[in-house]
């Protein structure tokens, strides 16, 4: 099942799946996303009234941790990497080779966290946006640049 949230960075199509958020899509979204299919439009159904609760909250700088089931599909590593993502604080970014070392691997595995950063299949919720180039640039984002810039700079003034 799915829903849509109007967000300053476009519509998300928000999926939950057995009670846990399983993705966030960015517009233009697909009836298929190539693994599985999202279901049918439920917008009033519970999880899917409260992520959306809590994403409106987040882009109203109301809000600086999310709390919702996830059940992301990735591998081990993925899992490893997403939620190391988590931990980076509201306001806050490291770099791929920062969280590499987090997850007790050297700097060789930076590429490897990249790959994985990239294919976060629940993006906001789980922060890829806060992870940046080892040059302190913004690199690479699902959503494209212009997104990722709009998230960091919702973060960087933060009201709190």
């Amino acid at each position: 099942m799915w829903t849509v949230i109007e967000t300053p960075i476009d519509d998300l199509r928000i999926v939950a799946h057995d009670g846990a958020i399983t993705q966030i899509d960015f517009h233009p979204h697909d009836a298929w996303d190539g693994k599985r299919p999202v279901g049918e439009r439920q917008d009033d159904a519970p999880l899917l009234v409260e992520a959306r609760t809590q994403l409106a909250a987040y882009f109203a700088r109301e809000l600086k941790d999310f709390d919702l089931p996830l059940a992301p599909v990735g591998t081990d590593f993925q899992h490893q990497v997403w939620a190391e993502l988590r931990r980076i604080a509201w306001g806050e970014t490291a770099t791929y080779g920062q969280v590499a070392h987090r997850l007790g691997r050297t700097n060789m595995a930076s590429r490897a966290v990249g790959l994985a950063n990239g294919r976060n299949p629940i993006p906001i919720v789980v922060p890829c946006h806060r992870v940046i180039g080892a040059d302190g640039t913004l690199t690479g984002y699902a959503g494209g640049m212009g997104r990722k810039q709009v998230l960091l700079d919702l973060e960087s003034d933060s009201l709190f």
